[in-house]
């Protein structure tokens, strides 16, 4: 539940993951524009992200939410709803890289939940509330592209999808990565982008873009990973070439979001790199039929578990 009422008539946004990482330095970036409502799944840290918003100024409300349990996802809807703010922006930016098979409260696939399922769940929710003109932005990442180079050079193969029903039990195409759950990983980005364009094309009286933040030392994706894994890809990888290129930082990543969620052209169905530069994504993501089996099996899937 919200933690209190919010009394402002500011333009509203909506974080996902805001007290880590590019989350917590876009609510910041966010909360000079509008009221920021906050999503996640840990009460004490909104709570402490809530206080550091309104310290500087800003306005911010808690809303607890695990993005990989799809009742808290239509739970949290609910009461974002009931908040009735205006709310102009959705950032779906929470994430996890889990290295080992875990599964959800429905028993799916953790990663593939929390990335895709749970984002999918929430915009859809929350879609119909939302004014013209407002935008809706997904964190995606460029490993769902197997011919990323960068993401070749790690031993990554891309997304490998066989349906949203196999990848919720955590199954993948075969001739994937032998890195620990980067199948998953790039699969569920790679869904949630693919929805990202459909979302796009069937809802025109909003805005819906993705974002790829670049290489992004301080972010809590790699949790699991031990400290010197950690350093390894966060610190001294993006030193060389060719993933020197791509490096970024969260308050860096959080301006190029900004930006986007923010943005009054119009613009829907475009993909920004780091930079804040249109990219294209895999010739998987980008093709028509392929968003629209993905947005029709991942409807499928959820609507059998009302929860």
């Amino acid at each position: 539940m919200a933690t209190h009422i919010m009394s402002t008539d500011r333009k509203a946004y909506v974080i996902t993951g805001p007290t880590s990482g590019i989350g917590r330095a876009t609510s910041f970036e966010i909360a000079r524009l509008g009221a920021v409502i906050l999503v996640g799944r840990d009460r004490e840290k909104l709570a402490a992200q809530q206080r550091a918003i309104e310290q500087q100024g800003g306005a911010a409300i808690s809303v607890v939410c695990d993005l990989s349990d799809i009742t808290s996802v239509r739970s949290a809807a609910a009461n974002i709803i009931g908040l009735r703010l205006p709310i102009v922006g959705l950032l779906n930016n929470a994430g996890i890289s889990s290295l080992s098979p875990q599964k959800s409260a429905q028993g799916w696939d953790l990663t593939f939940a929390t990335n895709h399922l749970g984002p999918f769940a929430l915009t859809e929710a929350l879609v119909p509330h939302l004014p013209d003109g407002a935008n809706v932005v997904f964190i995606a990442s460029a490993v769902e592209d197997p011919e990323r180079k960068p993401a070749k050079l790690l031993g990554m193969h891309g997304g490998r999808y066989i349906s949203a029903e196999a990848s919720g039990r955590g199954e993948w195409e075969q001739g994937g990565s032998r890195l620990p759950g980067a199948d998953a990983y790039a699969t569920s980005k790679q869904c949630i982008l693919a929805a990202a364009f459909a979302f796009a094309r069937e809802t025109p009286r909003l805005h819906f873009n993705a974002v790829e933040p670049g290489i992004t030392p301080g972010t809590g994706l790699g949790r699991e990973a031990n400290a010197v894994l950690r350093f390894l890809f966060g610190q001294v990888l993006t030193l060389f070439p060719p993933f020197r290129e791509y490096r970024s930082t969260p308050e860096r990543a959080a301006r190029v979001i900004t930006n986007v969620l923010t943005n009054e052209s119009g613009e829907s169905g475009v993909y920004y790199d780091e930079k804040g530069r249109p990219m294209p994504g895999s010739s998987r993501a980008r093709d028509v039929k392929f968003q629209d089996r993905v947005v029709t099996e991942t409807r499928s899937l959820l609507s059998a578990n009302p929860g």
